[in-house]
């Protein structure tokens, strides 16, 4: 490795961000790449819609375990050091999964994913920001919906047409993992290594007295778009199959997918748009989006589905990447460590619970029934944020 930093817009500099981009996406396709497999789970080995959700839910726990922990060492260590941890961490997850005969391994596998997810997410997003700050935040934008929605589009796909479903495409997986790891090898450090490794290691989670009104008026929309990912990601694909009678891996993988590929898509189209504009007509397609697709689930439609799944991600989406843009301006530089490690903690905490909370009601009610509880309470919290937002938001500083 060269003591040479590269310079901005340098061959070693682009040659970092394209590593960084595509490694990125990888950790958010591992991450995906169970949900089509699911309901292939609950069947082999007998589990519950409590344990699959409980399954999903441990990599959340996990993952913030290891982002309010190591998740900015980098900044000590350098990035090289932790992106290796990461992809270290990655390999191993993908051989518990390999190997998994349980439940149980099932758990240990996704708690592993967790600790690999909360280290690379903030190393591969400064990364990228070392060497391109022009495009970086855009690219940060959109890597984890991007990941997610090949890990399953591509589980999937490999569950449904191809042979060992359980192992295939965490082999392939494992096997760009590896590949990641030696190309690491040919790339530079962006950054000059300081003291205080030790200390970074401390949680720090606050939020200033003047971001705490606007951060409580976001907090409800906040909590319905990543609660819905949580439901799309653990329980979409078992719900198709359920109320459809569609019961194809690719068929659920691909509903999963179209809801990160349109909250990917949301990013470009919304750009230009005010932040606060952005929340209020994502908070509304998001609502719209619930609504369709719980009309799907009614109607045993498939087609619904796949609509409402579109208008909802451009919801979350759009709201996903303009709710810090409101927030964060609210802090002190020396503040927003601290508060966007709040932000992280409702989102992930958002992100599981709920959806534990849906497999837990769900052998009792049903899943169809628990999906139209579960997405009538999305919309309860959509209402009670655009209802906040509209007519206070604009009295944030943050939007003069």
């Amino acid at each position: 490795m060269s003591s040479i930093l590269p310079s901005p817009n340098s061959p070693s500099a682009f040659r970092m961000t394209v590593y960084s981009f595509i490694f990125a996406m990888l950790i958010s396709a591992t991450s995906s790449a169970p949900t089509p497999l699911y309901h292939l789970y609950q069947e082999l080995f007998h589990l519950s819609p409590a344990m699959i959700t409980l399954i999903f839910g441990s990599y959340s726990f996990a993952l913030l375990a290891a982002l309010l922990t190591v998740g900015g060492l980098s900044d000590y260590l350098g990035r090289r050091p932790l992106i290796l941890l990461a992809l270290i961490f990655n390999a191993a997850a993908l051989i518990v999964f390999m190997l998994a005969e349980s439940g149980t391994m099932l758990l240990v596998g996704r708690i592993v994913q967790g600790f690999a997810t909360g280290i690379a997410f903030p190393t591969f997003g400064a990364t990228i920001l070392d060497t391109d700050k022009r495009r970086g935040p855009t690219l940060n934008s959109i890597t984890a919906f991007l990941g997610l929605m090949v890990g399953t589009l591509a589980g999937g796909t490999l569950v449904a047409f191809a042979p060992a479903p359980t192992h295939l495409i965490y082999a392939l997986l494992f096997i760009v993992t590896v590949a990641g790891i030696i190309a690491l090898a040919f790339m530079p450090e962006t950054i000059t290594g300081r003291p205080g490794a030790l200390a970074a290691m401390r949680p720090h989670i606050s939020v200033p007295r003047r971001a705490r009104a606007t951060l409580l008026k976001v907090t409800p929309v906040n909590i319905a778009g990543w609660a819905l990912a949580g439901f799309y990601l653990s329980l979409m694909p078992t719900l198709v199959a359920v109320a459809t009678g569609v019961t194809s891996p690719f068929v659920g993988g691909t509903v999963v997918a179209t809801l990160m590929l349109s909250a990917t898509a949301s990013v470009f189209i919304f750009r230009t748009w005010a932040p606060q504009q952005v929340l209020l007509t994502g908070g509304a397609t998001l609502i719209i989006g619930v609504l369709i697709t719980l009309s799907g689930v009614y109607l045993e439609a498939v087609g619904f589905l796949f609509l409402g799944t579109a208008a909802a991600g451009l919801g979350f989406g759009s709201i996903f990447s303009n709710i810090l843009k409101v927030v964060l301006p609210l802090a002190e530089s020396h503040e927003r460590a601290g508060l966007f490690a709040a932000f992280l903690v409702e989102s992930y905490l958002a992100f599981s619970i709920p959806a534990i909370a849906a497999g837990l009601i769900a052998p009792t009610l049903g899943l169809s029934n628990a999906a139209y509880i579960y997405g009538g309470a999305i919309i309860t919290l959509a209402v009670i944020s655009i209802a906040a937002t509209r007519t206070n938001l604009s009295e944030s500083p943050a939007v003069s």
